[in-house]
């Protein structure tokens, strides 16, 4: 569990670099152990979250587990495309000005379906407003090749700019 104490001692990049740890602990297939009840009980009385994670609702990108991160450690925002609006901002201000998180980080993904429906101009619902915030990162995108939705290169490289794009 991370205490107030604990988060507060740690810096940015300290933070950073723990989840940068715990996503080469997931990608060499080992985990930290985590107690999640354990966790879950400490943390009733507050909690004091070191990160506000923005991710996309894919279920294969859950953050905590892609940073073997317990529960506690992050905040966590998910939205299709991780994108930005007036609720994910309030969101992350809440995480860091209210609750003290240190760093705000944008995660994308590779095979990003948001990012394709976006390339492809779906329209459905409320997916069509979602969608459009997407575009400015596949006008941006320099790329040599098929600028398609079955062009994973071209996808990835999509996903990556609406990160930038989204930091900027």
């Amino acid at each position: 569990m991370l205490t107030k104490a604990a988060r507060d001692k740690m810096t940015a990049d300290e933070i950073i670099n723990c989840m940068k740890e715990g996503n080469r602990r997931f990608r060499q297939g080992y985990f930290l152990t985590h107690d999640p009840l354990a966790e879950q009980k400490a943390t009733m009385g507050g909690q004091h979250p070191a990160a506000i994670i923005l991710g996309c609702i894919d279920s294969r990108a859950p953050a905590e587990v892609i940073m073997d991160l317990g529960i506690g450690y992050a905040f966590n925002a998910r939205v299709a495309g991780n994108v930005v609006n007036e609720d994910i901002l309030g969101s992350m201000e809440f995480a860091c000005k209210v609750a003290g998180s240190k760093v705000i980080l944008v995660m994308g993904h590779t095979s990003c379906g948001a990012v394709k429906g976006a390339i492809d101009g779906v329209e459905l619902g409320n997916l069509t407003g979602l969608l459009t915030k997407i575009r400015p990162a596949i006008e941006a995108v320099k790329f040599e090749g098929e600028r398609s939705s079955k062009n994973a290169a071209f996808v990835d490289a999509v996903a990556l700019k609406n990160v930038e794009l989204t930091i900027a």
